[in-house]
């Protein structure tokens, strides 16, 4: 995922450091290794529709918020939305739960951003796959490249 992740930066001319340091799960430890704020942080968690359609939606959202999950449902258009499993996370994305970046890699998988991130933060930094490896990118980058939905899916 590392790999693919970078190519898929370098190709889109993107504006974006790697930052490598001890595998770490707590957004404010990261965030310190980093050198960024916790909030800045694109904290990536795979959700789930709980209907029939089982539709995969990965929810990106700051790392200082929780997300709800009646607002996502309501983007969605489904009844209820959860986490997905972590087996299905690591299935469908090939990456452990807390090293999923904020990209999708396949069309079953929709990617919803809270614009709250992008509206406070010239960078974003997240998990590139690796919970011992960082990707630090330019916001208007990552919007360009990555085309995520834009709803607001924060708890208040």
């Amino acid at each position: 995922m590392f790999d693919q992740l970078k190519t898929l930066l370098q190709n889109h001319n993107a504006r974006f450091r790697v930052v490598e340091h001890p595998a770490e799960g707590q957004s404010e430890k990261v965030a310190a290794i980093r050198g960024t704020e916790v909030g800045q942080g694109a904290k990536a968690m795979l959700c789930q529709s709980k209907d029939e359609s089982a539709k995969l939606i990965l929810a990106i959202l700051p790392g200082d918020q929780k997300i709800d999950f009646k607002k996502l449902a309501a983007v969605m258009q489904v009844r209820k939305t959860s986490f997905a499993a972590p087996e299905a996370a690591m299935e469908k994305t090939g990456c452990v739960i807390g090293a999923i970046p904020p990209f999708v890699f396949s069309d079953d998988i929709a990617l919803v951003l809270d614009p709250t991130l992008v509206a406070r933060y010239a960078e974003i930094a997240f998990n590139a796959g690796r919970l011992d490896t960082s990707i630090i990118l330019n916001t208007e980058d990552y919007l360009r490249i990555a085309k995520p939905m834009l709803h607001d899916i924060c708890a208040a």
